[in-house]
C-alpha cells in the first residue's frame, strides 16, 4: 500500500512578514504533528494580497528565491520537521517578476521553482501588473511516497482544466492549489465561492486524482477572503474541509494504490484522443 498523508493551512494575513511567517510555522507544526508529510499554505503569505491595487512601491518586496524571508523560513522548518511545503512568494528575477512557488523538500532544499503560468487581470486581482507569465511550464514534483508525485498550480491556474490535466500527463498523483480568493469589488452579489470549489473537484473527478486546495481568510481593506479550504478524493468527494472565517489546519490520507486502480477503471486516460485536440493549442 502506497499513502501519503497531506495538509492545508488556513489563516488571515496582515503587513507584517515576520508575523505571517510565524503564524504559518505555528500550522505547519500543527500539520506535521498529525501525520502531514506535504503541507500546503496559501498563496503569498507574505503579506496581505497587494494586487488589489497598483503600486509600483510594492515591487520592493519582490526577492530571489535564495534571499526570500518566506522561502528561507519554510527551508529551515522543512528540513527540521522532514516535511514537504510548497511555498508560493513574490519573485524577483533581474528585471522579471513572478508569481511563484517553491518546493521545498524534506531535506530544506528548494527542488524547483514554478511559475504562476496563468495571470488574472480584474478589479481587485490586478496580477499582471505586478507578474510576468510564468516561464516555467507546468511541474511536478517527487513526493515523500512510493510514486507519490506532486502537481502544483498556483491560484488562477486552478481554474483550467489544461493545467490539472497537464500535470496529470507528467505523472502528478495529488493535486495541490494554493491561492488567495475572496469577494469581488465590482460585484457586491457575487460569491464565487462554490464555483471556485466546483471547479476544482471537476479536475479531481475528471482526472481522478486528488486535489488540495488551500485559501486565506479575513479581511484585508475591504475585501473578503472567503477560505473553504478542502481536500477532496479521486471521487470528488470532500475528505477535510474548512469555513469560510475559521484559521487552522485538515488534513488527510491518501491510498494511492486505490487511486490508481480507479484512475485504470474509468478509463479517461485510456480514451483520451490527442489527436481530435489540436485545436485546443491554436490560438485563433
Amino acid at each position: 500500500m502506497s499513502t501519503i498523508t497531506v495538509a492545508a493551512l488556513q489563516l488571515a494575513f496582515g503587513p507584517d512578514i515576520d508575523a505571517n511567517i510565524a503564524n504559518v510555522t505555528r500550522l505547519v507544526r500543527e500539520g506535521a504533528a498529525r501525520g502531514a508529510q506535504v503541507i500546503l499554505p496559501p498563496e503569498l503569505f507574505e503579506g496581505e494580497y497587494f494586487c488589489r491595487v497598483e503600486d509600483e512601491g510594492l515591487f520592493a518586496t519582490a526577492m530571489p528565491v535564495g534571499e526570500h524571508a518566506a522561502v528561507r523560513a519554510m527551508q529551515a522548518l522543512a528540513a527540521e520537521l522532514r516535511v514537504h511545503i510548497p511555498t508560493s512568494f513574490f519573485e524577483k528575477d533581474g528585471p522579471h517578476h513572478y508569481n511563484s512557488l517553491a518546493m521545498i523538500g524534506p531535506d530544506g532544499r528548494v527542488a524547483g521553482v514554478y511559475r504562476k503560468s496563468h495571470i488574472p487581470d480584474g478589479p481587485g486581482y490586478e496580477e499582471k501588473f505586478y507578474f510576468r507569465p510564468g516561464n516555467t511550464g507546468f511541474k511536478v514534483w517527487d513526493g515523500p511516497a512510493r510514486d507519490a508525485t506532486l502537481g502544483v498550480g498556483i491560484c488562477w491556474d486552478q481554474w483550467y482544466p489544461e493545467t490539472a490535466r497537464a500535470m496529470m500527463l507528467m505523472g502528478a498523483e495529488i493535486l495541490f492549489y494554493p491561492t488567495a480568493i475572496g469577494s469581488e469589488p465590482h460585484d457586491e452579489g457575487l460569491d464565487t465561492a462554490r464555483l471556485w470549489r466546483r471547479a476544482m473537484v471537476g479536475h479531481a473527478v475528471s482526472n481522478v486524482v486528488p486535489v488540495v486546495a488551500a485559501n486565506r481568510v479575513g479581511i484585508e481593506h475591504g475585501q473578503t477572503f472567503y477560505g473553504t479550504s478542502f481536500i477532496a478524493d479521486e471521487r470528488g468527494d470532500i475528505l477535510a474541509e474548512l469555513d469560510r472565517e475559521e484559521e487552522g489546519v485538515i488534513t488527510a490520507t491518501l491510498d494511492l494504490d486505490r487511486v490508481r486502480r480507479h484512475r485504470a477503471a474509468f478509463g479517461f486516460f485510456r480514451d483520451r484522443r490527442p489527436e481530435l485536440y489540436g485545436r485546443l493549442v491554436q490560438d485563433i
